[in-house]
């Protein structure tokens, strides 16, 4: 099972991105997909999940209102809308799959299964 994301790069504060997320591969089963971001010198941390079914989005708090989650369970794709984005946005953002049962426990890396590559968002002052 492969995690394919795109969609980093550069953008200056108040800028827009959007990154994709494409899962493939044998055994791949329909998953919970969303994201997770590590800056420098920081620890992973959890930013949105939503379920394949699209029964339910979950957004860190920190990007609530600023980011949308959308997972399209028949392309095997999740999207990260990033809208206004601040300079401490700035981090490789993971893409992630996994069983998430329930919605208190997506903060925590332990429902992922697979993680991508990770894409480098730079959000410049």
């Amino acid at each position: 099972v492969q995690l394919q994301a795109s969609g980093g790069g550069l953008v200056q504060a108040g800028g827009s991105l959007r990154l994709s997320c494409a899962a493939s591969g044998r055994g791949y089963m329909t998953y919970s997909m969303g994201w997770f971001r590590q800056a420098p010198g920081e620890e992973r941390e959890f930013v949105a999940a939503g379920r394949s079914s699209g029964s339910g989005t979950f957004v860190a708090d920190s990007v609530k209102g600023r980011f949308t989650i959308s997972v399209d369970g028949a392309k095997n794709t999740v999207y990260l809308q990033m809208n206004s984005l601040k300079p401490e946005d700035t981090a490789v953002y993971f893409c992630a799959a996994g069983v998430l049962y329930r919605g208190s426990e997506c903060a925590a890396p332990e429902w992922v299964t697979y993680w991508g590559q990770g894409t480098l968002v730079t959000v410049s002052s």
